[in-house]
């Protein structure tokens, strides 16, 4: 089987994701046609380069990728089946079994050419202006086929996942939707959960927030309705997770007094954290972090870059964090841990202030 052609390309749906893809298609030469509900978000997708607005002949269409709400995904994808007769169908929706079933309702669809699958990336924000050709960079995507997936459209929505940079993983549907309820739905709503309890304290409480708060709550941050939608699909699965969880928040009360008994639960914590795959598939505990106080004046954080790009230093992530009250901010630099302390003392000899000492 010879390498797909992905052009023509059409991309419903020009919010976050749906603008990522064209603009990383485009960047790759893929010729990208945009479509919308709202016709002005597909303009201003276009006007970032994730393509063009101009109509394109359906039966030319090579490929079409589905990024709308979960709510609409059946209705689009049904849709786009139709309308482009020749064209292998992806959708990029966080649920895949709920959908699938649903479109094996629908008399005569071309199921052959469809074949789910799902990105794992994006961010709290949302809209075409925040869209980035690199949001998929070694970030997972999983292609879910299912038993009358054809083995060209498979191969299509593979090619569309490696132009856009990313890690391949094949999934069933069912093991797909069992998997992101604990990696990413449930996560959201314990984030939720702990941002909510915030609005039962004073400003005066809250002036104590740290990272550790921030880090939690972030992606309650996102857009409840989509979410809502995203956890309405996944409820069973959803579900589950929440029951065991319950449980153990359930064992965590009763042995509150216990201190050996909780410090049992906090070590099984610590240990989850450390199953779960770093950069190249290097566990979390095998990166340490330099913090680096930045203050708040212009051009501190680039020149914080300059420095560590002058070491030679292969950084693995980083994260950016402020304080409120003293009106600074620290980036956090994740090397491999035989770096840090060579890291940290050449990162104080260029003047800066590393946390912790």
């Amino acid at each position: 089987m010879s390498e797909p052609e992905l052009s023509p390309a059409v991309v419903v749906g020009a919010g976050l994701i749906g603008a990522s893809i064209g603009r990383a298609l485009t960047v790759a030469g893929v010729e990208v046609h945009l479509t919308d509900r709202v016709p002005s978000h597909a303009v201003v997708a276009a006007t970032i380069g994730a393509g063009t607005t101009d109509p394109v002949d359906p039966a030319d269409v090579r490929l079409v990728v589905v990024a709308v709400p979960p709510a609409a995904l059946v209705r689009v994808v049904a849709k786009t089946l139709r309308t482009y007769p020749n064209a292998t169908v992806t959708d990029v929706g966080s649920v895949k079994s709920k959908v699938l079933d649903e479109l094996w309702e629908i008399d005569g669809l071309d199921l052959g050419r469809y074949v789910g699958s799902h990105p794992m990336a994006g961010t709290q924000h949302t809209g075409p202006l925040t869209a980035s050709p690199t949001l998929f960079t070694d970030r997972t995507w999983v292609i879910a086929p299912h038993r009358a997936s054809s083995p060209d459209a498979t191969a299509d929505v593979r090619r569309l996942a490696e132009v856009c940079g990313a890690t391949i993983v094949t999934f069933d549907v069912a093991d797909h939707d069992r998997a992101v309820a604990t990696v990413s739905h449930v996560p959201y709503i314990m984030s939720v959960l702990t941002a909510g309890q915030l609005l039962d304290h004073t400003a005066e409480d809250l002036r104590l927030a740290g990272p550790g708060v921030r880090d939690v709550t972030r992606v309650a941050a996102s857009d409840p309705g989509l979410w809502r939608q995203i956890i309405a699909a996944n409820a069973g699965a959803v579900r589950v997770e929440l029951e065991q969880i319950s449980a153990r928040l359930g064992e965590l009360l009763a042995d509150l007094d216990d201190e050996e008994a909780v410090e049992r639960i906090l070590a099984e914590g610590r240990d989850g954290t450390r199953v779960l795959p770093g950069k190249h598939g290097l566990a979390p505990a095998d990166f340490g972090q330099v913090v680096v106080e930045l203050p708040d004046t212009p051009g501190s954080l680039s020149r914080l870059f300059r420095d560590v790009d002058a070491l030679g230093v292969n950084v693995e992530d980083l994260d950016i964090d402020h304080d409120p009250v003293r009106q600074v901010g620290y980036l956090a630099i994740s090397v491999v841990w035989d770096q840090v302390e060579e890291l940290t003392r050449r990162i104080r000899e260029a003047g800066w202030t590393v946390r912790g000492g």
